[in-house]
């Protein structure tokens, strides 16, 4: 295959391609022919709440870990276009000094109402920059709220983000995004209540267990002025260091491959569902005498329930 060879070969034009064919669907094939192709990039997410320069945090560290002819690969999740369906944002307007650099893909991919922070095809495209030959694959996840904590299932080393004046630390430790960071930013250090959060996040820190053996580094950022940028980097690189001396890093990444099984298998039954098992124009008649309140929405489940499994419960 054609395509295949190019893409292989890093050609920006054939990663495009076959990262379409893959959100589209149209070539189930072509992933298979990839896969044994994967497993060499490092992945790095960038998570944290709307505003929190999670953009900017990017632009600046990838310049860093491009050094020594490296290659990242970028995944910008944006919300979706209620009028397109695509990116609402577009990120590589915002990226555009690092789309010119050869060593550099960007891709901006739209939620298309996924839950989570990632869009559904997020974990596959990440899959064709690793096999594209991307050192690095950063995933920035659209602003995350308290159950989106998808990035965690993806990334080797998750870097969250927040910021002075918001009151992101109670938000944070309500949310568990505490529990996923393997490092914390403090992003705009340079505003007033930058230090205060900083102290908030050491006590919330010393507070967790003991026998955690990663202590999450929490470290203050200005990305657009490029400060504290170094040691954010070196830190990532100490957290993938410590990962494969530990052992820890083919455990984690084990463990992710099971969570993505299941997940697909769980996506492969709902789509068998409503697809091959479920009678649609009988399911229209019970939604009717739902609304008519002739019966609820838990008998409706149930009778379908029965069907599926043969009068089980």
């Amino acid at each position: 295959m054609q395509i295949l060879e190019r893409f292989l070969k890093g050609e920006k034009p054939a990663i495009a391609r076959v990262i379409t064919k893959i959100e589209n669907g149209t070539d189930p094939k072509l992933l298979e022919d990839i896969f044994p192709h994967t497993g060499n990039a490092y992945y790095i997410g960038i998570t944290g709440p709307p505003g929190a320069g999670k953009s900017s945090l990017v632009n600046a560290i990838v310049p860093k870990l491009l050094e020594n002819n490296k290659k990242v690969g970028i995944i910008a999740v944006d919300p979706t276009s209620p009028f397109s369906g695509g990116a609402l944002l577009g990120d590589r307007i915002r990226m555009n000094d690092l789309a010119l650099n050869e060593n550099v893909f960007i891709r901006s991919m739209a939620t298309r109402g996924s839950l989570g922070g990632l869009a559904s095809k997020t974990k596959d495209v990440a899959l064709v920059l690793d096999a594209a030959g991307m050192d690095y694959v950063i995933i920035e996840t659209v602003g995350v709220g308290q159950v989106e904590l998808d990035i965690a299932q993806v990334c080797d080393t998750t870097v969250v983000t927040l910021v002075p004046e918001s009151g992101d630390a109670i938000q944070a430790m309500k949310a568990g995004i505490l529990e996923v960071a393997d490092i914390l930013v403090v992003n705009k250090g340079d505003r007033t209540g930058s230090d205060r959060l900083m102290m908030e996040l050491k006590f919330a820190f010393e507070l967790r267990d003991e026998k955690i053996k990663w202590q999450v580094p929490i470290l203050k950022t200005v990305a657009i002025e490029n400060q504290g940028i170094e040691e954010l980097v070196s830190t990532i690189k100490f957290h993938k260091e410590y990962l494969e001396k530990s052992g820890e890093i083919e455990i984690e990444r084990k463990n992710k491959l099971v969570l993505r099984v299941n997940e697909l298998i769980e996506e492969k039954i709902r789509t068998h569902l409503h697809n091959y098992i479920i009678d649609q124009k009988h399911l229209k008649k019970m939604i009717d005498k739902a609304y008519d309140r002739k019966i609820t929405p838990h008998c409706i489940v149930d009778e379908i329930a029965k069907k599926i499994f043969k009068g089980g419960e």
